[in-house]
C-alpha cells in the first residue's frame, strides 16, 4: 500500500497545481492523511481550534490589515508621497528616491508588501510614467522592490506569523527587522542612483526647500503612527496585538478626522476588503496548522534535524542551505506557506545548531519578501503588472538589479547576526 503521508503530499500538490489555494490544499490532504491513518477525523478540526484560540497575537494580523486598507482609502498615501518628494524629488532619478522612501514609511504603518504595492504603487506609478520621465516597466520593477521593506520594517505581518510557529516574542522580532530594513531601503536607493545615471532619467521638477516645513507638518499624523506603535509596543505600555487595534483606531481617525479624505462607501469598502483579505490568511492559517499535525506524527522536524547533523553543515552552512532552499521555493510558493509549513520543519535544526531564533526568523522574512518579486509566481509582479499593464517580461528585465541588490542584503543580514540583534539587545533581548 502507498504510505499515508506520501498520498497526502501528492494530493496537497495536485490540488495546488489544480488552482485551489495552499491552505484549503492542506487542509483536504490532512484529512485524508487522518483517515488513512485511522484516526479520528475531528483531530484536524480539534488542532486549528487550539492553534487559533491560544494564538492571542494572531488577532494582529486582521487589526493591521485593516490598518493597511484604511490609509489607502484616506489620504495618508497622498501626505507622505508629498513629504518624500519634496525630501528627496531634487536628485537625479528623483521619483525612484521617493519610491524608496515612502515605501519605508509607508512600511512602518501597513506590514505589508500587498498593501504597500496597491496603495502607495498606485500613485507613485502614475507620478513616475506621467509625460514618459519613466518608462511604465522600470516604475513597476522599482515598485516592486521596494515594497517588499512593508514586512520588515515594523510592524510586519509575516513576522507575526514567525512568532505563532517559533515561539519568539513578536516585539524582539519587529525590533530586528528595523535596522535590515533600512539596509535594504539604502540598497535599493543606491541602485535606482545607479540606473538613473546609466538611463539618464530625468531630475524631476523639485519642491522647493521653502515647502518642506509645510510638507513635513501635513505629514506629521501620518508619521506619528509608527512612533506610537513602536513607543506604545517597547514602551511596555501595549503589546503588539493592542498595538495593531490602536493602528487600525489611529489610521481611521487621522484619515476621517485630519484628513477628512474617508466616506461611508470608502470605508464600507475598506471592511470588506480587509474581511476577504482575514479570510484568506485564516484559511492559510488553518491549513497550516491541520498539516503542521500531520508532519509532527510523521516526525518529518526531527528527521530532517537529523538529517542535516549527519550532513555536518555547521551553522553557517545551515543558513546557506536554507537560503537557497527559500530562494527556489519563494519562486513557486507563496510567503505566508512558506513560514507556516517550511520554517516549522527547519526551527528544530535552527535550534540545535545554536542559531539564534529571532536573526533566524528576520532571514527566512526576508528570504519569503524576496518570493513575492522573483518569476514565476511571484505576487508583487502579477500587482504591478494589473496597475501598469505592462508584460511581465519587460519588469522582470528591470526589476533583475533589485533582486541582485536585494540577495546582497540577504547574505550580510544572513552572516551579520550582531547587526540584526543590535536594536533587540538594547531592549533587553538576552539572545
Amino acid at each position: 500500500m502507498i504510505d499515508p503521508f506520501t498520498v497526502t503530499m501528492l494530493l496537497i500538490v495536485a490540488l495546488a497545481i489544480m488552482g485551489h489555494s495552499i491552505g484549503v490544499s492542506m487542509l483536504a490532504g490532512s484529512f485524508v492523511y487522518l483517515l488513512l491513518k485511522g484516526y479520528d477525523a475531528s483531530i484536524a478540526a480539534e488542532t486549528m481550534m487550539q492553534g487559533l484560540f491560544n494564538g492571542y497575537t494572531l488577532l494582529a494580523v486582521p487589526l493591521f490589515i485593516l490598518a493597511a486598507d484604511i490609509m489607502n482609502i484616506g489620504s495618508l498615501a497622498d501626505k507622505l508621497l508629498k513629504f518624500a518628494q519634496a525630501l528627496v524629488g531634487r536628485f537625479r532619478g528623483g521619483l525612484g528616491h521617493v519610491n524608496v522612501v515612502s515605501s519605508l514609511i509607508f512600511s512602518g504603518m501597513s506590514g505589508s508588501a500587498v498593501a504597500d504595492a496597491v496603495g502607495m504603487g498606485k500613485i507613485i506609478i502614475t507620478m513616475m510614467t506621467k509625460d514618459g520621465k519613466y518608462t511604465a516597466s522600470y516604475a513597476a520593477a522599482i515598485t516592486a522592490a521596494t515594497a517588499t521593506i512593508g514586512p520588515i520594517i515594523p510592524p510586519s505581518i509575516p513576522m507575526v506569523l514567525y512568532a505563532l510557529v517559533s515561539e519568539q516574542s513578536v516585539g524582539y522580532l519587529f525590533a530586528a527587522g528595523i535596522l535590515p530594513g533600512l539596509l535594504m531601503a539604502l540598497l535599493m536607493g543606491v541602485t535606482n542612483g545607479v540606473m538613473a545615471r546609466r538611463r539618464n532619467f530625468p531630475v524631476d521638477n523639485s519642491v522647493p526647500l521653502r515647502e518642506l516645513p509645510k510638507a513635513t507638518v501635513e505629514a506629521i499624523p501620518a508619521l506619528l503612527l509608527p512612533v506610537i506603535l513602536l513607543g506604545g509596543i517597547y514602551g511596555g505600555i501595549m503589546t503588539p496585538t493592542e498595538a495593531a487595534a490602536v493602528a487600525a483606531a489611529y489610521a481611521l481617525f487621522i484619515s476621517v478626522v485630519l484628513y477628512r479624505s474617508v466616506t461611508l462607501r470608502s470605508f464600507y469598502g475598506a471592511l470588506l476588503g480587509s474581511a476577504r483579505s482575514t479570510a484568506s490568511v485564516g484559511i492559510l492559517i488553518a491549513g497550516a496548522l491541520a498539516f503542521n499535525y500531520v508532519i509532527t506524527r510523521e516526525n518529518v522536524p526531527d528527521s530532517v534535524a537529523a538529517l542535516l547533523n549527519a550532513m555536518d553543515l555547521g551553522p553557517v552552512g545551515f543558513l546557506i542551505a536554507v537560503n537557497v532552499l527559500f530562494l527556489v521555493l519563494g519562486c513557486v510558493l507563496e510567503a505566508g506557506a512558506l513560514l507556516l509549513i517550511v520554517v516549522p520543519i527547519l526551527i528544530p535544526a535552527a535550534n540545535a545548531l545554536g542559531i539564534d531564533l529571532v536573526h533566524f526568523g528576520v532571514v527566512v522574512v526576508v528570504n519569503a519578501m524576496l518570493g513575492l518579486i522573483t518569476p514565476p509566481y511571484g505576487l508583487l509582479l502579477f500587482i504591478v503588472a494589473s496597475i501598469t499593464k505592462q508584460p511581465l517580461m519587460p519588469i522582470i528585465k528591470d526589476l533583475a538589479p533589485f533582486i541582485f541588490i536585494l540577495i546582497v542584503a540577504l547574505i550580510i543580514i544572513t552572516f551579520s547576526p550582531d547587526f540584526v540583534l543590535f536594536l533587540p539587545r538594547q531592549l533587553g533581548y538576552g539572545g
